[in-house]
């Protein structure tokens, strides 16, 4: 077991749309990121996944609504759910979905992140 600080694995990155792990249980990790801007349309076929906002405000744009998340707010969104985050400012938020997760679902793109670095 091991303490982990938030605020602290936060000031150790500043990329946006990056996650990086900081912990694994159950066959999930945990994850923060940083982001900013408009992330592109995508989905996870297999697995759902979890939004906590830490800072900020984040728009997730559904095809046919938009949920805006503030902090201390979190969505699970499911499987095979189209979605696009969007952050106007930086936003910081802690993610928790399968190790299986791909970042950008099947949709290879620039923003896509083959691994994430454990920090």
């Amino acid at each position: 077991m091991k303490k982990v600080n938030i605020a602290e694995k936060l000031k150790l990155f500043e990329e946006h749309w990056s996650p990086k792990i900081i912990g694994q249980l159950n066959g999930q990790e945990v994850k923060i990121a940083k982001v900013k801007g408009e992330f592109i349309w995508h989905d996870h076929a297999d697995e759902d996944e979890m939004f906590l906002i830490i800072k900020g405000t984040l728009k997730l744009e559904f095809r046919d609504h938009t949920v805006t998340l503030e902090e201390g707010e979190m969505l699970i969104i499911p499987r095979g759910v189209e979605h696009k985050p969007i952050a106007m400012e930086e936003v910081h938020l802690l993610l928790f979905e399968p190790i299986s997760t791909k970042h950008t679902g099947n949709i290879e793109h620039k923003l896509t992140k083959k691994y994430h670095d454990h920090i």
